[in-house]
């Protein structure tokens, strides 16, 4: 196997996807034990599906300067939001909280959201992203506020936590995984465990109730969402210095199967196996989710379409402010503000215009192609800031697969697979029976992100829809006869990926201060991609603009 491995590897150790046959692509980004379950013989695609993707095309010739558009006037306005992911999203809904309304939204997609947005089709709604969110602890007021605002939130306990409408919280059952054939409850293989692996479980267990328990001096959690609710204390920021390997090492904990779940967490979450991920993210994982030691991480919030439904309230909130199919090529300091320059996708009309301040929200590896003399004129470390890609596929079924073991859950993990599994789109709309959508994940969190970045551009759907098929013929056999249609996006430059030294560094920290009349949000900021990061970053660019203007009130952070 290690000679076949090295036949189908680059000098760089990432798999040359575009020159592989089929049963060397599954190898190179599922697995050989994938690989040899889908066999040598080719069965059929699915009957229909497409490849979507983000408008990479625009984005490339901004980063290579190719985009120089000239408009012959620049329209005034106090404000331009650069960006329509949840950030810039969130800048927009906190002006317009404050009263505030003399802005514009500008978003480069033809859909707002970014990857938290949703889809639907033939009446499924699923999502393109983020599906989740975890009930916000009493802690993160200004989220509590957005949840309220959108009814999910219906009141507050006597200690200030949130109460959710039961319709938004994950219904049983919630999550399961695919180990030595057939289905189990939960996603910690427990089926033929040893002693020694549970014993390893416990004490990891006990590892994280104990920072769950633990305070600062000034009280504050040790990990917390957001980051910026958390603990800056020496014994927390330590933990960023080395990977989550390292750290499960130093407590000498190597079962295999805690690896695994932990390895699962942080690709979840970061696209980031444990061996890149800093152990300060991994820890971050496990114990800022939990309220108390010895509870359950707190339930889920989730609607059919993901945060899409989140992204979508925003949206309608901005209203006209949005303009979609916008993109922006160059932000100029000038005398009084800043100029915003950039076409319209559809016509590639120039449009520009004059503003005294801007909020920067979209990633800030963009910042040194879009924001002009920004390299020459400050100390700040872009590169420092690296990006995860991922795949996601929805999957439409005709009918459910036969089972072999627990039932079909919210959450289906493949235990061995590079994939994530899948969530099922219907489940928290109560139908657990007949037609659904399978939302498949799969981060590339083994191979270098350029090199996979020009990959999946090259990839056609017919590839990708191989390779989706093969990881979930593993758990399903019948499955091939049940699809009807493989829809797939693909995401570049998906995810902040907080690789050991960056959460708590210099780079992350000086990069949310303000340029000039620009201010900055965005999940990469906090260095973890969670909408909740997002929509603090943007609440706090917006803020910071506000208090320069000498409006807005107080702050709700």
């Amino acid at each position: 196997m290690t000679r076949f491995w090295c036949d189908i590897t680059s000098k760089s150790g990432a798999a040359d996807l575009t020159s592989l046959n089929r049963r060397e692509l599954i190898t190179a980004l599922l697995g050989w034990n994938v690989a040899l379950a889908a066999g040598c013989t080719r069965r059929s695609l699915p009957p229909d599906g497409e490849l979507l993707r983000t408008s990479f095309r625009a984005g490339h010739a901004i980063r290579d300067r190719k985009l120089t558009p000239s408009p012959s006037s620049l329209e005034d306005v106090t404000v331009v939001i650069v960006g329509g992911g949840i950030a810039g999203l969130s800048a927009a809904w906190r002006f317009l909280e404050s009263g505030f309304d003399d802005f514009v939204l500008l978003d480069l997609e033809d859909e707002p959201g970014g990857t938290a947005r949703g889809g639907s089709r033939g009446g499924f709604a699923y999502p393109w992203g983020a599906h989740y969110v975890p009930v916000p602890m009493a802690e993160n007021e200004s989220f509590i506020r957005l949840l309220q605002q959108m009814n999910v939130i219906i009141g507050l306990d006597d200690e200030g936590a949130p109460i959710v409408g039961e319709e938004f919280l994950c219904r049983d059952p919630h999550e399961r995984l695919f180990h030595d054939g057939q289905w189990h409850e939960g996603i910690y293989p427990f089926e033929g465990a040893s002693e020694e692996d549970l014993r390893q479980l416990e004490e990891f267990q006990s590892e994280i109730n104990r920072w769950v328990d633990a305070r600062d001096s000034a009280g504050r959690r040790m990990f917390a969402i957001p980051i910026s609710r958390g603990s800056d204390d020496p014994e927390v920021t330590a933990l960023d210095q080395f990977s989550m390997a390292t750290w499960m090492d130093q407590h000498g904990w190597h079962s295999e199967r805690l690896r695994w779940l932990v390895d699962y967490s942080c690709r979840d979450d970061y696209g980031l196996s444990i061996g890149a991920v800093s152990a300060w993210a991994g820890m971050f994982y496990f114990a800022s989710r939990v309220r108390a030691a010895g509870e359950d991480p707190q339930s889920v919030i989730t609607w059919p379409e993901g945060n899409g439904r989140i992204a979508n309230h925003l949206a309608r909130r901005a209203g006209e402010k949005l303009r979609c199919g916008v993109a922006v090529a160059e932000i100029s300091q000038r005398d009084r503000g800043a100029s915003v320059i950039g076409v319209k996708t559809i016509n590639s009309e120039p449009i520009g215009f004059h503003a005294e301040q801007v909020v920067f929200a979209a990633p800030q590896f963009l910042t040194p192609h879009v924001i002009r003399k920004f390299d020459a004129s400050n100390k700040r470390d872009t590169s420092a800031f690296t990006y995860g890609s991922w795949l996601v596929a929805n999957v439409h079924v005709r009918d459910r697969p036969r089972e072999n073991g627990f039932p079909m859950c919210w959450d289906n993990v493949i235990f061995g697979s590079k994939s994530l599994g899948y969530v099922t789109a219907t489940h928290q709309s109560g139908l657990d029976h007949g037609p659904t959508v399978l939302t498949w994940y799969y981060p590339f969190a083994d191979t270098q992100p350029k090199v996979t970045r020009k990959q999946m551009l090259e990839l056609q759907w017919s590839d990708w829809a191989e390779v989706v098929m093969a990881d979930l013929r593993t758990a399903h056999d019948d499955i091939d006869a049940l699809v009807t249609r493989i829809d797939i996006m693909c995401w570049g430059h998906a995810m902040i990926q907080p690789r050991p030294g960056f959460v708590w560094s210099r780079s992350r920290h000086d990069a949310s201060k303000p340029y000039g009349p620009i201010h900055f949000a965005g999940t990469d900021l906090s260095g973890v991609a969670l909408v909740e990061e997002a929509f603090d970053h943007g609440v706090r660019a917006a803020e910071e603009v506000l208090q320069k203007r000498g409006v807005g009130g107080d702050s709700i952070l």
